[in-house]
């Protein structure tokens, strides 16, 4: 239930209209609360420079004023953000539009717009200037006056803020960010050294025939967003079973297709079968709450376009790879986590499919290194960055993955690299990689 919540949650934040919403309504109820107060002043004198003190004719030209102007500078902001979203969307890719939505920058702005517009029209409704039932909300028209003031200020922080959001590498280092952010959520920090998947290869894993258990079909399609486990975990204890997951969040499913296996076939029933469908969230994009692969590939699609003919990047790209090479540091500082859920009992209840650390430099440098073959810059980037990640203290497992990337860019310059001095380049990287690699050997 958790899961699916943060879920709900996760969209909410990636639209456009809930936090305006929110201050929508929030700014309705201070004008009820605003006219309410005035109503129990209407007969004192409320004193201080800073208070409106015309009559009803100047109170409504005012808050006209402020009404139909901030309804204009809504549309301006709506209008620059939907530029921000076309250039987004075609420079770097239509994935990293859910970056600019979740904003919430652009949505507050947004909202302050917004709420300004609609406290001052509920106010303005109240103002009557009827000889014998005259009535000036001086406090609330003060109050608009307030906002619209602020309303100016955040105008001018939205402008500076829309100018530097769309700079390529200040959105590098925000899906960094994310990045990182995935990777501390998905993967637990080592406890004493030691690596709790090095622990699952020790473990004794019972074998699991085809014929033994009974395959769970997804009833929905589309890409998993998330799996709540510890719902998966209480069905298993409950039926005294076994669960084991054919899919791990960031992978597409088609309706019908295997989602999981439960052993043994005989604990099977229409109730769990519903029950272990529900614990699957899916959705129509990928999200980076529980795939670590989806922030990469992010990342990686920012340096595919920066070295397509059309844009010919290679600046942007090595800025990628410089980031790339950042989480895959802060990646290899942690353990990664364990595929085996047990019960209070320590009895194997479900069995996750984890992405590994190799399976994550894969995501990262694979793309990259094809589209780069012909490009020694980016070439000789990727070689540093590797060579860089080898003096971090690795695992042997870890190590070798890495020179064997190193091995593949090498050999795929030296067949696509035209230039000879180029190919010298690319071999003395190369050659730096293998010495870090030797001298950072474990017995």
């Amino acid at each position: 239930m958790k899961t699916r919540l943060l879920q709900y949650w996760e969209n909410f934040r990636s639209s456009f209209w809930f936090v305006p919403s929110i201050m929508a309504a929030a700014a309705a109820l201070l004008a009820v609360v605003g006219v309410q107060l005035d109503l129990a002043l209407k007969n004192t004198q409320v004193e201080g420079w800073w208070v409106y003190r015309g009559g009803a004719e100047g109170a409504r030209a005012v808050l006209s004023v402020v009404a139909g102007s901030m309804i204009s500078v809504a549309g301006t902001v709506f209008s620059i953000t939907i530029v921000a979203l076309t250039l987004a969307s075609s420079q770097f890719g239509p994935r990293l539009l859910r970056n600019f939505m979740r904003d919430t920058v652009n949505q507050f702005v947004l909202g302050v717009f917004t709420s300004t517009f609609l406290f001052c029209l509920l106010v303005l409704r109240t103002v009557r200037g009827i000889d014998d039932d005259q009535f000036v909300p001086h406090l609330s028209i003060t109050l608009g006056v307030v906002l619209a003031v602020a309303s100016l200020a955040v105008l001018i922080y939205f402008i500076h803020h829309t100018s530097v959001s769309i700079q390529v590498t200040h959105l590098i280092s925000e899906v960094s960010r994310e990045l990182r952010e995935t990777i501390t959520r998905l993967y637990p920090e080592r406890d004493d050294g030691r690596d709790l998947a090095s622990l699952d290869a020790r473990a004794t894993e019972p074998s699991f025939a085809e014929d033994a258990t009974a395959a769970i079909a997804a009833r929905s399609h589309g890409y998993l967003l998330a799996i709540d486990v510890e719902r998966l975990r209480r069905i298993a204890t409950d039926n005294d079973a076994i669960i084991l997951l054919g899919l791990r969040p960031g992978q597409f499913a088609l309706e019908g297709s295997p989602l999981a296996r439960l052993s043994p076939r005989e604990r099977v029933s229409e109730d769990i079968e519903r029950s272990i469908n529900q614990a699957f969230v899916w959705g129509t994009d990928r999200i980076p709450n529980q795939d670590v692969e989806c922030a990469v590939s992010q990342l990686v699609e920012i340096a595919l376009r920066a070295l397509s003919p059309g844009i010919n990047d290679p600046f942007t790209a090595i800025n990628c790879i410089d980031w790339l090479g950042d989480s895959i540091g802060f990646l290899s500082s942690r353990s990664e986590p364990s595929k085996y859920l047990n019960d209070e009992k320590g009895q194997m209840r479900v069995v996750t499919r984890p992405v590994a650390f190799g399976g994550v430099v894969d995501a990262a440098f694979n793309q990259i290194r094809q589209a780069a073959r012909t490009n020694a810059a980016v070439t000789i980037r990727l070689l540093e960055v590797i060579g860089l990640l080898l003096q971090r203290g690795l695992s042997n497992d870890r190590r070798q993955v890495l020179l064997d990337h190193a091995e593949m860019i090498w050999r795929g310059a030296q067949d696509a690299l035209p230039e000879e001095s180029d190919r010298r380049d690319v071999d003395e990287r190369y050659q730096v990689v293998q010495r870090k690699w030797s001298l950072s050997e474990r017995p």
